[in-house]
C-alpha cells in the first residue's frame, strides 16, 4: 500500500447493532475481494448480504499490498482479468463513486538475462492481441522512463503505459461504502468458527457472535481460505507467505514521476509513494506461515539486488515499512469458482500477489456465478479442482 489511509473511518453497519441471524449471501473476508464482491452483488439487486470480517475492513492482506495495477501477464486469462480491472479502476470515481489515487505511470520490467527477452516478447504479443498497449523497449528508453535505472548489462525491458498503482485502502473503502448504501451488512471483529451443512449444502455460518443462516457462502478469506474451505470439506490449496516492503525518507530533490519498476531477475521493485519511494522484494527463502513481523534485515537483500541495476535506489535511506501476506497456490494462479461438492459454496482466493489488481474483474465474475450467468471470461482453468488427479483444465503458467 502506498498510503497510511485507513478504512477505520468507515463504520460497518453491524458494529453496534446485532449480527443478522439470516442472510441470502454470506461473504467471508472483508478485504478488497470481499468488499468488491459485495458491491457487485448488491449492484445487481441481490439483497440480504452479510460480509464477515474477523478484524477491520482491509485489515488483512488488502491493507498491506504494493498497490500495483497492470495487465502485463503472459497468459490470456490473467491478461484479461488485469485489463478489465484496469478499466474499472479508471472508472472508479463514477462507479462505485470514489477516488482511489490511481497513478497511471506504467509498469516497467527490466530484463538483464537475454534468455528472458523471448518470453516477454511472446507475452507482449498476447497482450497486444487483447488490447493492452505494452511494448518491448531498449535500455536507453528504459533509462529515460526511469532515471534511476542503470543501462549497463540491461538487455531490454517491457513497458505498458496503461499500468500503474492505486491506493488499496481507498479501493476497499469505496466498495464498502457503496455496498453499505445498498444495504450490505459489514460485520467486523467477527470470527467464523465453523459452518453447518445439510446434505451437500451449507446452511449456516457459525461465528463467535452467533450463527447466520444463509443460502450461499462466498469464501474471500485470502491467506486464511484453506481453513474456511475445510469447514465444509472443500480443499482450497492456499498457503500464506510473508512479503515485506519499506519506504524511503522524503527525497530532496523530489523523486521524478517514474513507472512501477521491477528488476525481473531479482523481483526487486520500487515506485513513487507520497514524497519518497516504496521499495520491495520477494525473499525466496521466506518460510510459509502467518507471521507478519517486519524484519528490516530483508532490506539487505533488496540493496544487494539493486546495487547494479538501480544503485541510487539501493543506497537510499529508509523510514520503516511493514509485512503482509501473499495467499499462494501451487501454480501461483487464483482459485475462482463454485464447488462441485458443495454447490452453494463459491470461492475467490489464492491470487498469489495479484488479488488487488484483479479484484474488480473477479467481483463481476463471482456476481455472475451467483446469478447463474456465464462470466465474460472462461474461468474453468481457475477451478480449485484443477489440482485433483486427472483434471484436464489448467491455467497456463505465467511469466509475470
Amino acid at each position: 500500500m502506498t498510503s497510511s489511509v485507513s478504512t477505520a473511518s468507515f463504520v460497518p453497519s453491524a458494529s453496534s447493532s446485532g449480527l443478522p441471524s439470516t442472510a441470502e449471501v454470506v461473504i467471508v473476508g472483508g478485504g478488497v475481494m470481499g468488499a468488491g464482491i459485495a458491491f457487485h452483488l448488491a449492484e445487481a439487486g441481490v439483497r440480504d448480504i452479510v460480509v464477515i470480517e474477523r478484524g477491520t475492513l482491509g485489515g488483512g492482506s488488502s491493507g498491506k499490498p504494493i498497490g500495483g495495477v497492470r495487465a502485463q501477464f503472459s497468459d490470456p486469462l490473467n491478461i484479461e482479468l488485469g485489463h478489465r480491472s484496469l478499466r474499472a479502476f479508471r472508472d472508479f470515481p463514477r462507479r462505485p463513486g470514489a477516488t482511489v489515487g490511481l497513478a497511471t505511470v506504467g509498469y516497467l520490467f527490466l530484463l538483464s538475462d537475454p534468455g528472458q527477452v523471448a518470453g516477454f516478447e511472446t507475452g507482449v504479443r498476447a497482450q497486444n492481441e487483447l488490447g493492452v498497449p505494452s511494448r518491448m523497449i531498449g535500455p536507453a528508453e528504459a533509462r529515460s522512463l526511469c532515471p534511476y535505472v542503470s543501462a549497463e548489462g540491461l538487455s531490454a525491458a517491457a513497458y505498458s503505459p496503461a499500468d500503474g498503482h492505486a491506493r488499496p485502502a481507498l479501493v476497499v473503502q469505496g466498495y464498502a461504502r457503496a455496498a453499505a448504501r445498498a444495504g450490505v451488512v459489514f460485520a467486523t471483529h467477527t470470527t467464523v468458527v465453523g459452518m453447518e451443512t445439510a446434505g451437500d449444502r451449507v446452511t449456516a455460518v457459525r461465528t463467535d457472535r452467533g450463527p447466520v443462516s444463509c443460502a450461499t457462502v462466498v469464501c474471500a478469506a485470502g491467506a486464511w481460505s484453506a481453513r474456511v474451505g475445510s469447514m465444509v470439506g472443500v480443499e482450497l490449496p492456499v498457503r500464506p507467505v510473508k512479503r515485506q516492503l519499506a519506504f524511503t525518507v522524503p527525497l530532496v530533490p523530489a523523486a521524478p514521476r517514474i513507472p512501477f519498476t521491477i528488476d525481473f531477475a531479482s523481483s526487486a521493485y520500487f515506485h513513487n509513494s507520497d514524497d519518497g519511494l516504496l521499495l520491495g522484494l520477494a525473499d525466496p527463502r521466506q518460510a510459509e506461515g502467518f507471521d507478519t513481523t517486519w524484519t528490516p534485515e530483508w532490506l539487505d537483500l533488496f540493496r544487494a539486488a539493486l546495487r547494479r541495476r538501480a544503485p541510487a535506489v539501493a543506497g537510499m535511506e529508509t523510514a520503516g515499512g511493514w509485512a503482509g501476506l501473499y495467499e499462494v497456490t501451487p501454480d501461483h494462479n487464483a482459485l475462482i469458482g463454485r464447488s462441485a461438492a458443495v454447490p452453494n459454496f463459491l470461492y475467490a482466493t489464492g491470487f498469489s500477489g495479484h488479488g488487488f489488481l484483479q479484484a474488480p474483474a473477479v467481483g463481476e465474475i463471482v456476481r455472475d456465478l451467483y446469478l447463474g450467468r456465464r462470466p465474460y471470461v472462461d474461468i474453468a482453468p481457475l477451478s480449485a479442482d484443477r489440482f485433483s488427479a486427472g483434471y484436464a483444465s489448467r491455467p497456463e503458467a505465467h511469466v509475470v
